[in-house]
């Protein structure tokens, strides 16, 4: 089986996502600028021009970052990724992702999600989620999406993560 594309060009009525260049710096570190993004996140400082620019420059590393567009504007208004597909398991993460303050609320949230599992859905039969521990906003997110917590306290790269799983058979809350 040829190896999955873990950059493809997805739209919905909302959103528009395609690999992650960069020559999105600029417009993407614009949107990633508001302390507010980050302030519930593990990387708080995230926000600031050189820490953004390590996970940015990450994000072009990966081969799997995506750039989420405004549709009807082409403007960016955030990111996502796909990360440690393992075929064994049959099990990919989604994650890294952001938004700008204007699209939170759930709908730019829940179509980005969906476009990427149904992706995802074509070569693995679970996708996971890793959250800070204390990522209220986002767990919230994770919860209005059908999303199922996973047992006990994770950690990794020093920081207490919950994970949750949605399965392929499962339906994702629309």
């Amino acid at each position: 089986m040829p190896a999955p594309d873990l950059t493809p060009a997805l739209e919905g009525s909302l959103v528009r996502l395609r690999g992650l260049r960069a020559g999105d710096w600029e417009e993407m570190f614009a949107v990633a600028s508001d302390p507010l993004i980050w302030e519930l996140h593990p990387e708080p400082t995230r926000y600031q021009a050189p820490v953004f620019r390590k996970f940015f420059d990450s994000g072009l590393a990966s081969g799997s970052a995506l750039t989420i567009l405004e549709r009807h504007s082409g403007r960016i208004i955030g990111s996502s990724r796909y990360y440690g597909l393992d075929p064994a398991r049959s099990e990919i993460e989604i994650g890294w992702s952001f938004l700008c303050r204007a699209c939170w609320g759930g709908t730019y949230n829940r179509e980005v999600k969906q476009l990427m599992l149904q992706h995802a859905f074509g070569f693995v039969d679970t996708v996971v989620f890793w959250v800070g521990e204390h990522n209220l906003r986002s767990r919230r997110a994770m919860q209005k999406l059908g999303a199922v917590l996973r047992e006990g306290i994770h950690e990794r790269w020093g920081v207490r993560h919950v994970i949750y799983e949605i399965r392929r058979q499962q339906t994702p809350a629309g």
